[in-house]
């Protein structure tokens, strides 16, 4: 089986005011490092609202249409703005962690790429922040679960900021374990080593300012990786975010592209071990253009070896 690529055009539709750093050209320089490669590539179908209700309120997807623009920018916060495109594109990458979930686990892929923006991993239950409207890897994580009729499933986010979002919607479900490494202090403030869930099925990994790949890779082998083995999981959802990178202007980690590397296979590795190969990806944060488009397309290459 191969690795499937999900997209579509209609995210690079959510505009978001000039300087901004979550912005179209990210996914456009992702989807041109992702090209060559040998991908089985898939239109990112939209979410139902009924996948949406999975995991956010009726009332906060009412809210979000009705405050729609239909021209310019409408803020939701500081950070976080809807255009007439946002909705579409959020559906689109709801749609498209749906769409994954379901190849891996009907075996039409072996893992998958969600390619798609804005991201979701700062999407709490009924509140939009962070650059995020919908909480995508937990709404995998649902879909896995209720749809799919999965025992457990685990998420293992790598985002420089910690996904307080998919933590917030996965804090009481026992049968999802939420991994979580960060560098803290940062934004948004949450991820401390004692937020552990309502069932123990959260663990955050606090990495301080200024440290670098090695400090990466002890943390994950000495907790991350004997978490994994000791749930282990029917999947694994990565919240794949490459603003930990050196040459991130919103953050102060120092991982190279070859530690994003080096984790994506130990990630693989375990989910040979543990789950038949069954990895689901989605693109979260990464501010650099040319950093977060190598450290994709290294991610990536590493979810293709992982077919092989």
């Amino acid at each position: 089986m191969r690795t499937a690529l999900i997209t579509h055009a209609d995210c690079l539709t959510h505009e978001t005011p000039q300087g901004h750093p979550e912005r179209a050209a990210r996914l456009e320089h992702v989807l041109h490092a992702l090209e060559p490669l040998d991908l089985l590539r898939v239109t990112a179908p939209l979410a139902a609202d009924d996948d949406i209700l999975r995991i956010h309120p009726a009332a906060y997807l009412a809210e979000l249409r009705k405050i729609l623009p239909a021209k310019g920018y409408h803020p939701i916060d500081a950070d976080t703005f809807l255009s007439p495109g946002s909705l579409d594109a959020a559906f689109r990458g709801a749609g498209a962690m749906v769409r994954a979930v379901d190849m891996v686990l009907g075996g039409e892929a072996q893992n998958a790429f969600a390619a798609v923006r804005p991201p979701g991993h700062h999407a709490e239950k009924d509140t939009a922040m962070g650059f995020c409207l919908f909480g995508n890897a937990a709404l995998g994580v649902k879909h896995a679960l209720d749809h799919h009729g999965l025992s457990r499933v685990a998420v293992v986010d790598f985002d420089v900021h910690h996904g307080n979002g998919t933590q917030d919607l996965l804090w009481d479900e026992p049968r999802a374990l939420f991994i979580t490494s960060q560098q803290m202090p940062l934004w948004p403030g949450s991820g401390r080593a004692d937020e552990d869930g309502a069932f123990d099925n959260v663990l955050n990994i606090p990495l301080p300012p200024e440290s670098d790949g090695t400090v990466m890779r002890r943390e994950y082998q000495a907790q991350a990786f004997p978490r994994l083995r000791a749930f282990k999981p029917e999947l694994i959802i990565i919240s794949a975010g490459f603003d930990a990178h050196q040459d991130d202007p919103l953050a102060q980690l120092n991982w190279s592209t070859s530690d994003f590397a080096w984790l994506t296979k130990e990630i693989c590795a375990l989910a040979d071990e543990l789950c038949e190969g069954r990895i689901v990806s989605t693109l979260e944060g990464g501010y650099d253009l040319s950093a977060l488009s190598n450290a994709t397309r290294t991610h990536v290459e590493e979810l293709i070896k992982a077919t092989i």
